[in-house]
């Protein structure tokens, strides 16, 4: 594979495009005073690679179908594929060849044009600024002739214009930004004002900066691993900057803002201060959902420094936030590619590839969950500094040099705006324009109806989609105190007002505790695996207590219920939210919860209905708000499926449902029937679940996990289970059609079958991500439906988790540790979600009399490596105690335990551990998680299960109506 830029591509077919621009800039330059002819011949050489650079990005695809069709036609010479090539570049790189497809493209020609004039006269701009400043530039330590130049730090905005790294004879380096710089010098005023009359230590660093009228120079950051002792203040000047950007209305602090300088967090481009409070747009949930949404939307999440994963197409999964974008833990990204490049037989096709290291880190391993404490004080002791010069009436003032800055507002995602250029740079649409501009159109009009600050009038879409397809990323800013945003082509949005002064008053009236939450809850979003764990710590527990057994038992599950409850956010129309950390097809974030199962409203439903279950039958404490809860609860999800449902009938573009059994439309479906099971579902209910499984068969193709938590594996059994609880035959071929494309899916490896994604190509085992729940869904729809493909399908599967199988450990290997710097002992998981005790309860759960003579064997080698690994970490249902607890007691039941275990010792040391450190959830030990796998929601169901007469189902073999372990 070459991508696009590699030698194998079309740059030598574009010179022809822009080589007479060139001459004219030359000429142009040469008129420069004080510019020396080894700089022109830098800034010339710098234009043309940005020129070659951006046209073949925009270009390629077209290239390639001309290819395409001048092969089909016969019209290229040579005998192989690799003749044709060179003979269909040669022909390319002329005039005509550009002048014969115009007709094809009617506006491509005015387009390129558009460009290559931008970039060049951006380029005759900074020679002139660099001749005019050159005197004053010795401030920076920059002196010498120019003696390299790099332009595209960054996008190109307003006319071809890009930040660009500018290179000294004698090693010195520059960063010329074309715009104002006078908020980055106000920022560092403030800054070091602040840290003075506060007294505080800090290494929060705005770079210095050199303005010019429309310009300015900025000090090159160079970035520097910490020495030890420099750690602790790096990561209390993070919180700094968390304190002072919440104050300062901050966003857009991205990875590539900041650069780690030893002890100092530097923030490179502090242009996006004063981001303007809109109110958000209704969710379409309720008003607890609109009420959460609002919360977070004025909290320090807004400020884009914390760890969270982004959503759109290109970063899906991608945590690019300064404090995140760990290595390591970024999913591999997928770049345009020139498949066979140098054969007429070249295609556009897509690479996985890793992301470039980031330099927004102290170390070359950050230890964010060690140091993460230095950063929440960090942030208490900036924002008490802020507070105490606001009672005092020293704040305001110190603000006021902020009002006459330009600043940058970011209304929507800039990788928004790179799918939609895409799309408008494709060969069709730049045969068809007029069709391409009105899909734009209607995407960007979507788009106003859901986000805040997105704009919405005709005008303001028109011009974007101009600026998208003369090759800029649209740019709007406004001067801080008037607050009208001027945007492309002269146009403007939003109505006057004065930020700063806004910025203040949000910040006057914020939720510090909500803040401080965020910020301890927002660490888990830097981490891929939804099993990690912030310490290789366990818990540490006094002797354990055998005493009043059931009294601490009924006294554990209702303190977390309690929590659970007093954390709610309620609305007036009785809907009912969270705001926690959640699990979502790009990975953790912080939010509002979604409807599902895992850590969602969907989970909470059930386990609400399952305390107060418990309770009619005198195993539970009562605690009478929960009715109205679990009503409330009732209320969100069955709006969000109404929702849902709505939009795909409509067919609103939309992001797909995943159809997985903890998140997606199987997820739901179960969540349904435990619901009705647990007496708080209604017939309408179900009839929804039948309409949600309808929804399957659309949605199937954009399935590329494929497993139990969030793929078609996950669906199948909740399927199952609705045709026994409906006898809705129609749901049998929607079985069948999620085996069919896991079949499909499948890789072989001899005998063994493992599915292969993004996250993990070479497969992984274990019953949420793995082959071992993949393998468990197809058996039992093989033995529903006599199917004996899927039968064999399933044994493949289970066939490549035994190749995990390690003897000597009596432990199966976790792929997603599987490296030569991994320890030893990290290389095995015990936990339901990865390890032992998913596999022995997946097993269990499909021959629970141990029929089969290796039934036993494996179960008693994932008791032990259970008992070894799996316990004391954390108190989980999804990677913790109370999962394990679920394996160790059917092993109990079943007489299978080692000597000198029993299940009430057991539940003795889960009870007393939990007691002594409070439930914990693993991600954030001190940070509510009320999700039901991953969270203390699951703790709170497990202890309802220990009462011995519970009939309460098991949340680890999903969507089993009338089935439980026994």
């Amino acid at each position: 594979m070459a991508s696009v830029s590699d030698a194998g591509s079309f740059d030598v077919s574009l010179g022809c495009l822009y080589s007479s621009s060139l001459d004219e800039l030359a000429a142009q330059l040469s008129s420069v005073a004080g510019l020396h002819d080894t700089e022109r011949e830098v800034v010339l050489e710098a234009t043309r690679e940005s020129l070659a650079g951006v046209l073949h990005a925009k270009l390629c695809r077209l290239l390639i179908t001309e290819l395409h069709a001048a092969r089909a036609g016969g019209r290229l010479d040579g005998v192989s594929p690799q003749e044709r090539w060179t003979c269909f570049l040669a022909r390319s790189a002329e005039p005509g060849f550009w002048r014969a497809i115009e007709p094809h493209y009617p506006t491509m020609r005015a387009r390129v044009s558009r460009i290559v004039a931008n970039r060049c006269a951006a380029s005759a701009r900074f020679a002139r600024h660099l001749a005019n400043d050159r005197a004053r530039l010795a401030t920076l330590g920059f002196g010498a002739r120019l003696a390299g130049l790099g332009f595209g730090a960054g996008d190109s905005h307003c006319a071809g214009r890009t930040v660009a790294i500018v290179d000294g004879e004698d090693g010195a380096r520059l960063v010329y930004k074309p715009r104002s710089l006078r908020v980055d010098a106000s920022l560092k005023a403030f800054v070091a004002t602040i840290a003075g009359v506060a007294g505080l230590a800090t290494g929060a660093y705005v770079p210095d900066v050199l303005e010019g009228t429309d310009h300015g120079w900025c000090e090159f950051v160079r970035h520097r691993f910490a020495e030890a002792h420099e750690l602790p203040l790096f990561y209390r000047s993070i919180g700094h900057w968390l304190a002072l950007m919440r104050l300062l209305g901050g966003s857009d602090l991205h990875a590539e803002n900041l650069i780690a300088r030893g002890a100092q967090a530097v923030v490179v481009d502090c242009e996006t201060l004063f981001t303007p409070v809109i109110p958000q747009k209704p969710t379409g949930l309720g008003a607890a959902p609109d009420a959460a949404s609002e919360r977070l939307a004025r909290s320090v999440l807004t400020v884009g420094l914390l760890p969270g994963r982004g959503l759109g197409l290109g970063w899906r999964g991608i945590d690019g936030s300064a404090l995140g974008m760990l290595p390591g833990e970024q999913p591999r990204v997928p770049v345009p590619t020139i498949l066979d490049a140098g054969t007429d037989q070249a295609r556009i096709g897509t690479a996985l590839v890793p992301l470039p290291p980031a330099l927004n880190h102290p170390s070359p391993a950050p230890a964010l969950a060690k140091h993460w404490p230095e950063v929440l004080h960090g942030f208490d002791e900036m924002t008490a500094a802020l507070r105490a010069l606001d009672r005092s009436g020293r704040l305001a003032p110190m603000l006021e040099p902020f009002a006459d800055c330009r600043v940058r507002v970011v209304v929507r995602a800039t990788e928004v705006y790179a799918e939609l250029g895409r799309m408008l740079w494709h060969p069709i649409s730049l045969h068809d324009e007029a069709s391409a501009r009105a899909k734009a159109r209607e995407l960007l009009t979507q788009m106003a109806g859901n986000v805040a600050l997105a704009p919405a009038a005709a005008e303001v879409i028109e011009a974007e989609i101009d600026e998208l397809e003369t090759g800029d990323i649209p740019y709007f800013s406004c001067i801080a105190a008037h607050g009208r945003l001027d945007g492309p082509g002269g146009t403007h949005w939003l109505a006057a007002a004065d930020r700063v002064e806004e910025a203040l008053a949000c910040w006057r009236a914020g939720d510090e505790a909500l803040d401080r939450k965020v910020i301890r809850a927002s660490l888990v979003s830097a981490y891929l695996n939804d099993g990690w764990t912030p310490t290789e710590e366990r818990l540490r527990a006094g002797p354990p207590r055998t005493d009043e057994h059931e009294h601490r038992r009924r006294g554990a599950a209702l303190a977390i219920m309690r929590s659970i409850l007093d954390e709610a956010i309620r609305g007036e129309d009785g809907t009912a939210t969270w705001i926690a950390p959640s699990l979502n097809p790009a990975g953790w974030s912080v939010q509002p919860l979604d409807a599902e199962l895992y850590s969602g409203i969907s989970g909470i439903a059930v386990l609400t209905a399952a305390y107060l279950h418990e309770g009619r039958a005198g195993r539970a404490e009562p605690l009478p708000q929960l009715e109205s809860l679990l009503d409330g609860c009732l209320r969100t999800l069955r709006n969000a499926q109404r929702k849902l449902l709505d939009n795909m009938a409509a067919h609103v573009r939309m992001r797909p449902p995943q159809v997985g059994g903890y998140i997606g439309l199987g997820s739901q479906i179960a969540s349904l029937l435990l619901l009705e099971r647990l007496g708080a579902a209604t017939p309408e209910d179900i009839e929804r679940a039948r309409r949600l499984a309808s929804l399957v068969p659309g949605v199937l193709r954009h399935d590329r996990h494929f497993d139990v938590l969030g793929g078609a594996a996950g669906c199948i059994v909740p399927l199952l289970a609705l045709f026994e609880r409906t006898g809705d035959h129609g749901l049998l071929p929607i079985a069948r059609m999620l085996a069919e494309h896991l079949r499909n899916a499948a890789t072989f490896d001899g005998d063994a079958a493992y599915w292969p994604t993004s996250q993990w190509p070479n497969g992984v085992g274990g019953f949420a991500h793995g082959t071992t729940g993949i393998g468990w869904a197809l058996t039992h729809l093989a033995r529903t439906l006599g199917d004996a493909d899927a039968l064999t399908l399933a044994d493949a599967a289970f066939r490549f988790e035994q190749r995990l199988y390690d003897a000597d450990e009596r432990a199966w290997l976790d792929m997603r540790n599987d490296g030569p710097d991994v320890p030893p002992d990290a290389r095995y998981s015990a936990a339901w979600c990865h390890g032992a005790v998913g596999i022995g309860l997946a097993r269990l759960d499909l021959d629970p009399r141990l029929d089969d003579p290796t039934t036993e064997k494996m179960l008693q080698d994932a008791v032990a490596c259970t008992l070894r690994r799996g316990l004391g970490w954390n108190h989980t249902l999804c990677h913790g105690d109370l999962g394990a607890w679920e394996l160790l007691r059917e092993a109990d039941r079943r007489g299978l335990l080692p000597p000198g275990h029993t299940r009430a010792a057991l539940e003795a040391d889960i009870l007393t551990s939990i007691e002594d450190h409070g439930p914990c959830s693993g991600f954030v030990r001190d940070v509510l998680s009320p999700g039901l796998l991953p969270g203390v929601g699951g703790i709170a169901y497990q202890l309802l299960r220990m009462h011995p007469d519970s009939d309460l189902p098991s949340m680890l073999a999903p969507g089993r109506s009338s089935e439980r372990l026994v």
